[in-house]
């Protein structure tokens, strides 16, 4: 069909691109910053380039930032000897709220996935493992919190083999009171908080 303004619906073809957001929900969300003043569309064009340009990734850990090192790795009240392996950002945000977890992170930035062609080099394992053999700070427990699908295990018994060899270090995992299959998005605050504070060995 053809639209009454190229530019209106070349808006729409944008916003469709967006995960969730479907051509009819997009046509939605360009009527209304159409209605909105300039002020206000001019912040959140501002806010996703600043996005884009300015957010970077820890070297450390691999959350997304605004500094590098972040904030997490830099507060010297957290407990360094431990180390809660994500797969993504948005899991540390998660944990965090649920004010259980004092440790460290870090994010992987995605899980083992042969039937995507994504192997144990295409995640921060490599990265995991010099942490690990990081001897100014010693690693005590390392904690997996990835989520309880095919790949998320397949991750988890990959790292757990690999710091087998490593004796001081427990290998433990949360507990998950949720069904197979739910990723950790969502869940809701308690159910993680009570699966973080009764993990188990690996």
């Amino acid at each position: 069909m053809q639209g009454t303004s190229e530019i209106l619906e070349q808006a729409i073809e944008q916003l469709a691109k967006l995960p969730g957001t479907g051509r009819k929900s997009a046509r939605r969300i360009a009527l209304y910053l159409l209605k909105q003043d300039e002020e206000f569309v001019t912040k959140i064009a501002d806010a996703l380039v600043n996005l884009k340009k300015k957010i970077t990734r820890c070297s450390i850990c691999g959350v997304i930032s605004d500094n590098d090192p972040c904030s997490i790795c830099e507060n010297v009240k957290r407990d360094g000897t431990k180390i809660c392996v994500v797969e993504e950002s948005q899991d540390v945000f998660l944990i965090e709220k649920t004010n259980e977890y004092k440790g460290k992170y870090h994010v992987l930035g995605g899980a083992i996935s042969p039937l995507d062609n994504i192997g144990p080099d295409d995640v921060r394992i490599k990265e995991l493992m010099a942490r690990v053999n990081n001897d100014e700070e010693p690693i005590h427990e390392v904690i997996l919190a990835l989520n309880p699908d095919s790949e998320g295990e397949a991750t988890s018994y990959y790292i757990n083999k690999l710091l087998k060899p490593f004796d001081e270090i427990d290998v433990t995992r949360i507990a998950y009171g949720i069904p197979m299959g739910t990723e950790l998005e969502f869940i809701d605050e308690a159910t993680l908080s009570r699966a973080f504070a009764s993990r188990n060995s690996f």
